[in-house]
């Protein structure tokens, strides 16, 4: 009987991997089948064009895209937090090429791809015990108390309910993302360097703003009714960048500037020092372009406390200096608007919207004394006069983050978020205390400097409301944790070199 070779076939799910693995990964589709997949590809593409236009390709070339990029982001989640970083920075540019819609939901998706990674992860490597730390806790509190409002008795809409407490909890949720995920001193210098190449081009396009001029799409948002009256001051128009607003470009410029102000007390090369120099001075400039006084306080207010945590003589005589230098800017006369602008941030008495903001904050006390869980969520500002027209909160204009979370969530609210905040801030001081290796000292010192900035930053303007700010805040809260867990981890390993037993817990 003639002897027949049987039909190959897999005879498990692994053989059938180790083939996909050796199609697209080894070969690359340089064989039949990738012949095959693509030219059925193109002529598909092409039909589809010729019948249904431009988008019908568009549209295929993007979810091939899209596929293996969701993919991506799920399994390797170092990847998708850079994801998450870029396109908190460009998702505003991204509505200029035509994408339009709720594009908050885009950024909504994509932490929520992190955050399916990281159970997904937990399920295989159950360390729960990586999150413990105060924030962890204060952080859990804080949502909490935001799913607890849909029972206010006072709310006038659980639909604005719903939208507002959305992106709260998402966010939240990313500082768990950031605390498994960032593991290593390699990684988080990556994400720091990606960080400051995202504010180098806010920056250059503020530049180019300022001097060049707006671009169509710009132009056509600025004759937005009520846009100008809001960004166009003294015959000088407020530059925002890449960012939703003037308000976010000026925090994401201070923020980084902070960063390397901490860097430059780092034993690194001159030439990097020299770099870091240049960055806040290039970032601080910008600043100026925004128009947002608020920001014009930050880094002196950061200063303050940077020097109390890192006394030494050296730094007390820099900081005279630059005290000295301020004192000049404030008081010497000008008639450049950007720098008027930035001195009357020190006399906000004479400043008829500061006066104009404490006017609105007396008017509302009485409301947030006999009030303890506020308004509900979304009851002042866009989602309170879409779902709650006709309500006396729908117009009041917050004007600040303090005043919105005491107006919505009440004074047993505000208590919450308080609480929250000096959490956040007490364990980054004592966190820089504990750790030994000088890089991530400082990198603890540089996150609790930006977190103590944004506490301020929340009182005149909603600091933490827009991208990338309120992603950033999140992975500066997670990264005060990771530093000491890093440094310890060090230590255990220089204890087991050499050879005594492992002290430390």
């Amino acid at each position: 009987m003639e002897n027949t070779k049987p039909i190959p076939q897999y005879k498990s799910r692994e053989g059938f991997l180790q083939s996909l693995k050796r199609i697209f990964f080894i070969e690359k589709l340089y064989n039949i089948t990738g012949f095959i997949l693509l030219s059925a590809l193109a002529i598909i593409t092409a039909v589809g064009t010729a019948y249904a236009g431009v988008e019908f390709g568009v549209l295929l070339i993007a979810g091939i895209v899209a596929l293996p990029l969701l993919y991506a982001i799920i399994a390797y989640p170092k990847f998708g937090i850079i994801v998450l970083l870029i396109m908190s920075y460009i998702l505003f540019v991204l509505s200029e090429f035509g994408l339009d819609g709720p594009i908050g939901t885009i950024m909504d998706g994509l932490q929520m791809l992190l955050v399916l990674g990281m159970f997904i992860q937990m399920k295989r490597d159950k360390n729960w015990a990586i999150f413990k730390s105060p924030i962890t806790w204060v952080s859990l509190l804080w949502l909490a108390y935001n799913l607890i409002e849909v029972l206010n008795p006072y709310a006038g809409s659980s639909m604005a309910w719903l939208y507002t407490v959305r992106p709260v909890a998402i966010t939240t949720l990313t500082y768990f993302v950031f605390m498994y995920n960032i593991n290593s001193v390699k990684y988080i210098r990556l994400i720091f360097k990606i960080w400051l190449v995202l504010t180098c081009i806010g920056a250059a396009y503020a530049f180019k703003q300022e001097y060049i001029g707006f671009n169509s799409h710009e132009q056509a948002y600025l004759a937005t009714p009520g846009v100008a009256e809001l960004l166009f001051i003294n015959g000088h128009w407020r530059k925002f960048s890449i960012f939703a607003d003037p308000v976010a470009f000026a925090y994401n410029m201070v923020m980084p500037s902070i960063f390397c102000i901490c860097m430059l007390t780092l034993d690194i090369k001159l030439w990097k020092k020299i770099v870091f120099g240049c960055l806040i001075g290039f970032f601080l400039d910008a600043m100026l372009f925004s128009g947002t006084r608020g920001a014009n306080v930050l880094i002196p207010a950061a200063l303050g406390l940077f020097v109390v945590l890192k006394f030494n003589r050296r730094i007390l005589i820099a900081t005279v200096l630059a005290a000295i230098f301020l004192v000049f800017l404030i008081t010497v006369p000008t008639s450049n608007q950007n720098l008027y602008r930035f001195q009357t941030a020190f006399k906000p008495n004479n400043d008829d919207s500061y006066n104009l903001r404490k006017r609105n904050q007396k008017r509302i006390q009485p409301y947030i004394v006999s009030h303890v869980m506020g308004g509900g969520l979304g009851s002042t500002g866009e989602w309170g006069q879409r779902f709650t027209p006709n309500t006396y909160l729908a117009h009041f204009p917050p004007d600040s983050g303090y005043i919105r979370v005491a107006v919505e969530d009440g004074w047993g609210g505000l208590l919450v978020f308080c609480f929250f905040m000096f959490i956040v801030i007490l364990t980054g001081i004592n966190n820089y205390f504990l750790i030994e290796d000088k890089e991530l000292k400082t990198y603890c010192l540089a996150m609790t400097l930006i977190v103590f900035a944004y506490n301020i930053a929340n009182f005149p303007q909603e600091a933490l409301a827009q991208f990338p700010s309120n992603i950033l805040f999140y992975m500066e809260a997670a990264l005060i944790n990771i530093t000491l867990r890093l440094d310890i981890a060090q230590r255990q390993e220089r204890t087991k070199l050499l050879g005594f037993p492992v002290l430390l817990k």
